[in-house]
C-alpha cells in the first residue's frame, strides 16, 4: 500500500493539471483568434503529441492502435469539440457548470468498468463541487442554450469514459508514451473537421504563436502527462474531482491578472470548490499504481 506521504505527492502532481487548465482562458482570449475552435484544438494537440513522439519513439501495436485513437477521441478530440461548442453556445458560467457534472459520471462509469462501490460521500462531494463552481461563474442572466447544454454534457461524458477507459485500459508503456499516442491520435482526428469546417488560420502574430506553444507544450503534453500519471495511481473519481480546480484558478487568475472583483457568493464558491476536493480525497483510500511501464524505455528517450 502506497504511504500517505506518497499519495500526497502523487495527488499534489495531479492537481497541477487542471490548476494549469484554469489558465487556459487567459490564454485563448489574450493570444489566440477568436472562431478558430477546431483549428486551436487540433494545433493544439497534434504538434504536442509529434514532438513526444519524437522523444519516445515507440509506436502502438496491435489493439492499442484502435485503443489509442478511442482515447484520443474521448479525452481530447470531441472532448474539446463539445466544449468549445458549449462554451460559444453558453454563457461561461453556465458551460463551467454543466461541465462540472463529470466527476458525478466517473462515479457510476468507475461502479460499471471498475467494479469500484459507489461511496455516499464521494456523491455528496460531487454535487457540492458542482454547487461551488456554480457560485463561482454563474451570473443572474446567464441563459440557456439547449443545444449548448447537450454539447457541455457530452464533453462531459466523453472526458468521464476517457478517464475510465484510461484506467481500465492499463498499457505497457510508460505514461510518457501513453500521452504521446493520445495527443497525437486527438489531433489527427482534428485535422478534417478543423480543414473543412473553418475558413483557413490567418498568418500567426508573435502572440499567436507563444499562446499556441504554451497551450500544446504546456497546457496539453505537460499537464496530460500529469493527469494521465496521477490515473495509473489513483482512483479515478478522486482524480476526477480535482478538476474542479480548474474554474477557481481560472477565477483567481481573472482576479489577480485582470483586476476582476470578487463577490460574496464567488468567495463562498471558492471555499465550497475546496471542500469538496477535500472531502473527495479523504474518503478514497491510496491504491497501488495499476499501470507501471512494463519495459521502461531508454533514458535518452525520456522528457
Amino acid at each position: 500500500m502506497k504511504t500517505n506521504s506518497g499519495y500526497a505527492t502523487d495527488l499534489a502532481m495531479t492537481a497541477l493539471a487542471p490548476a494549469i487548465w484554469g489558465s487556459t482562458y487567459i490564454v485563448t482570449t489574450a493570444s489566440l483568434p477568436a472562431g478558430y475552435p477546431l483549428t486551436v484544438a487540433m494545433l493544439r494537440a497534434l504538434p504536442a503529441g509529434l514532438l513526444l513522439l519524437l522523444l519516445v519513439r515507440k509506436l502502438p501495436s496491435g489493439i492499442w492502435w484502435g485503443r489509442a485513437f478511442v482515447l484520443g477521441a474521448l479525452n481530447f478530440s470531441f472532448f474539446w469539440a463539445m466544449l468549445f461548442v458549449s462554451a460559444y453556445r453558453l454563457p461561461g458560467g453556465v458551460a463551467a457548470t454543466v461541465g462540472a457534472v463529470q466527476p458525478l459520471i466517473v462515479i457510476a462509469l468507475s461502479r460499471f468498468f471498475l467494479g469500484k462501490p459507489v461511496r455516499p460521500l464521494a456523491v455528496l462531494a460531487g454535487f457540492a463541487g458542482m454547487a461551488g463552481v456554480g457560485l463561482l461563474v454563474l451570473t443572474p442572466t446567464a441563459g440557456l442554450d439547449p443545444a449548448g447544454v447537450a454539447a457541455g454534457l457530452a464533453g462531459a461524458v466523453s472526458m468521464a469514459f476517457g478517464t475510465v477507459l484510461t484506467r481500465r485500459w492499463a498499457p505497457p508503456v510508460s505514461n510518457l508514451t501513453f500521452t504521446a499516442w493520445q495527443l497525437t491520435a486527438g489531433g489527427i482526428l482534428l485535422v478534417p473537421f478543423a480543414l473543412c469546417l473553418e475558413p483557413a488560420l490567418p498568418a500567426p502574430s508573435i502572440a499567436n504563436i507563444a499562446g499556441i506553444a504554451y497551450l500544446g507544450l504546456i497546457g496539453a503534453a505537460f499537464t496530460y502527462l500529469l493527469w494521465f500519471r496521477g490515473l495509473s495511481r489513483i482512483e479515478p473519481s478522486a482524480v476526477s474531482s480535482l478538476g474542479f480546480l480548474s474554474p477557481l484558478v481560472a477565477t483567481l487568475l481573472g482576479w489577480l491578472a485582470l483586476g476582476q472583483s470578487l463577490a460574496p457568493a464567488q468567495i463562498a464558491g471558492l471555499a465550497t470548490v475546496l471542500a469538496s476536493v477535500w472531502l473527495s480525497q479523504r474518503i478514497l483510500i491510496p491504491i497501488r499504481p495499476i499501470r507501471p511501464a512494463a519495459s521502461p524505455e531508454p533514458a535518452s528517450h525520456r522528457a
